[in-house]
């Protein structure tokens, strides 16, 4: 036996015999034909090769329906996905599109939602006052809550405010369970959120007026 061969082999634990890595490469494997074939890419060389910089942004499939359109020659399947996506901070945006397959069905519904997207206003980790909020059917009533209360939700109200930097918050689902109608009444009460200043400025300015026109009814009372 050649010394090269007796070098290309390794023992095992086990018994068994295996070649090392450096005979292994030059190795090559051939077709049917006699011709030579690409040498597959090592796992590891993939594994190395992958970009593992944390995404800005994260989806979420929150629903997938199958739906059906009759046609002449009968019924036309067809799948329905709402994805919400959002930077655990201040930017969410859902959308929805319908694919021949679901995986075609989730890209489009990414795409739309990230086209979609909106930036509304926090205070700290809650939203900034309370708001409800009202999409077709549904009727979504969000609260905020002290730090450490926690997210008090079901379902699409939780899944889209898992994307926020929301981390207290206290919500109650009214009127229509569609999902699709539950997760734009979510996205409209966020858009409304006004911040703290604004809108303590905004009663200031009314208690100023409020104060104006009782004055003027006094000297009409004088006049008279």
């Amino acid at each position: 036996m050649a010394d090269s061969e007796k070098q290309a082999k390794v023992v095992n634990k086990s018994g068994t015999l295996k070649m090392t890595d450096d005979v292994a490469a030059t190795r090559s494997r051939k077709d049917i034909n006699g011709k030579t074939m690409s040498r597959r890419n090592n796992r590891r060389d993939r594994n190395r090769n992958m970009d593992n910089t944390p995404k800005e942004f994260d989806t979420v499939t929150i629903n997938i329906d199958r739906v059906s359109r009759t046609v002449k020659g009968g019924r036309r399947m067809r799948f329905k996905a709402l994805v919400a996506i959002g930077n655990h901070k201040n930017k969410i945006g859902i959308g929805i599109a319908k694919g021949g397959d679901v995986t075609s069905a989730v890209q489009k519904a990414t795409t739309k939602a990230k086209k979609n997207m909106i930036e509304f206003n926090m205070d700290g980790e809650t939203i900034c006052h309370e708001v409800e909020t009202r999409a077709t059917g549904a009727n979504v009533l969000m609260k905020p809550a002290a730090p450490g209360t926690g997210i008090i939700a079901g379902g699409v109200v939780r899944s889209i405010i898992g994307l926020t930097g929301i981390k207290n918050l206290i919500s109650k689902s009214l009127g229509s369970t569609n999902k699709v109608n539950i997760a734009y009444a979510v996205i409209e009460g966020l858009r409304e959120q006004t911040p703290r200043n604004e809108w303590v400025g905004n009663t200031a300015k009314d208690s100023n007026k409020g104060d104006v026109k009782p004055a003027a009814k006094s000297a009409k009372k004088e006049d008279k």
